[in-house]
């Protein structure tokens, strides 16, 4: 494959995981609003912000290769901001229900860095995908340990 077409693929690909941070930013951010416990509202705006640097770090790789970074997340992101919000009005919240919802996010955040990583990308944006899936794997984790360890 051509560097050209390379690097055409590395920015759609990082372009999507801007646009995933995004979501993964604005769903921890909405997340933190709802929980009781300020133990979990901290772990969530920590999320959120790892989400933020994750989308700027992202974006300046863009900006490298000589594309145009996303700035927003996608419309299915608020599609399912929106889904909670009804789901809200119709169930009262707990905590264990929301880090469902922050666990289903994650399941999603890690499947768009798998279709990434099968993108041909070029070796320096290979390598910043595979340390950012790491860290969403490790939220995810986190999560799903908070989760589990929640009373429903």
């Amino acid at each position: 494959m051509s560097t050209h077409t390379m690097t055409d693929e590395s920015i759609d690909a990082l372009n999507d995981l801007i646009e995933n941070a995004k979501d993964g930013e604005y769903g921890f951010e909405e997340c933190a609003k709802r929980v009781q416990s300020s133990a979990l509202q901290g772990t969530l705006r920590r999320r959120a912000q790892e989400c933020r640097n994750a989308a700027i770090e992202l974006q300046s790789m863009v900006t490298r290769l000589g594309g145009e970074p996303a700035e927003g997340g996608t419309a299915l992101g608020a599609l399912h901001r929106g889904w909670i919000s009804v789901k809200d009005a119709l169930t009262p919240d707990s905590d264990r229900r929301i880090l469902d919802e922050a666990e289903r996010g994650e399941d999603s955040a890690l499947a768009r860095y798998r279709k990434a990583l099968k993108a041909e990308l070029t070796p320096e944006v290979r390598q910043l995908v595979e340390r950012q899936m790491a860290g969403a794997k490790a939220n995810h984790d986190e999560v799903k340990r908070l989760r589990d360890s929640t009373p429903a």
